[in-house]
């Protein structure tokens, strides 16, 4: 009981050390295995998905054996645990991030938000209005609400340490080889999967907090049945439609990323989003980041 105590008590500690600090500013530990990966993958690559298959058994089994020798020492475990969540959850520089972009459409700098709105999402924005901005953004807090939050601390509270550093591994791998290019088709497609299927859980654990953190929950769970399944995603679908019944609002519509047009489905059936939908965003992010802190911490005491 002591040791579930312990992950639960170092979960709680790292999520409000990332609410009091944001992300490590130097010397990131995420940053450092961003680099070991790229460094790694030079060496490996072929257009194969099995070497692709073997590049993410390598990064994230380095990352989960790292894990299990921190867990080694159990007098130093809840402040490690604390360390390792603090990390991995990037809940505060998110909401950063969107309200930098907030920021700059408040004083009419739309040339200036389309640079940074960059920071959060990899869609072209040299043709994005104010309301489009606003609509990535909003989209982005919505989806890594999940991906930077939620899902790290449930992983967290299942497997421990290990567990914190193998979720922030897949996650980092899809990012940085798991996105449809030639490069990375068949080599990212293992990563891409992995990803996919850590955050099956999370994201529709994230759906569930935000309608019932909205007030709403039945108005927010119909905008989920109706478009969630519609969205190419196995899960970014979830966590929008969720934010877009939960504020009220119409995500969703045409992205361009490289040249290449997306049609998304539509998500909600309210307004579309414009700046001062920014900041209602990221107030909700926060809520759901508490309220995923305290289930954490609760699955930590709980499970077996």
């Amino acid at each position: 009981m002591a040791d579930r105590t312990s992950l639960a008590l170092g979960l709680l500690a790292g999520a409000v050390a990332d609410a009091a600090l944001g992300d490590p500013r130097r010397a990131h530990p995420v940053a450092a295995f961003g680099i070991g990966a790229a460094a790694l993958e030079q060496r490996i690559w072929r257009d194969s998905r099995l070497a692709g298959a073997g590049y993410a058994a390598l990064c994230v089994g380095a990352a989960v054996a790292l894990g299990h020798v921190l867990e080694r020492f159990p007098r130093a475990r809840p402040a490690s645990v604390a360390v390792a969540t603090w990390a991995v959850v990037g809940g505060t520089s998110l909401r950063r991030e969107a309200a930098a972009v907030h920021r700059l459409l408040t004083l009419g700098d739309l040339a200036r938000a389309r640079v940074r709105v960059t920071h959060l999402v990899g869609r072209d924005p040299s043709a994005m209005d104010e309301s489009e901005v606003a609509r990535a953004v909003v989209e982005s807090v919505a989806e890594n609400t999940s991906d930077a939050v939620v899902a790290p601390l449930l992983w967290g509270a299942a497997f421990g340490i290990p567990g914190l550093l193998g979720y922030r591994a897949v996650n980092t791998l899809d990012a940085m080889v798991g996105h449809r290019s030639p490069r990375y088709a068949r080599f990212g497609w293992a990563s891409a999967r992995a990803d996919d299927l850590a955050n099956l859980v999370p994201a529709r654990v994230t759906a569930t907090l935000v309608a019932v953190l909205s007030g709403r929950p039945r108005e927010v769970w119909r905008v989920v049945q109706a478009g969630a399944r519609r969205h190419p995603s196995p899960n970014s679908g979830w966590c929008e439609a969720a934010f877009a019944g939960a504020l009220e609002l119409r995500l969703g519509g045409t992205n361009v990323y490289s040249g290449r047009i997306q049609r998304r489905p539509v998500l909600g059936d309210g307004k579309p989003p414009v700046a001062d939908d920014i900041p209602r965003a990221s107030e909700l992010a926060a809520r759901t980041t508490a309220a995923a802190a305290l289930l954490a911490a609760a699955v930590a005491v709980v499970r077996r």
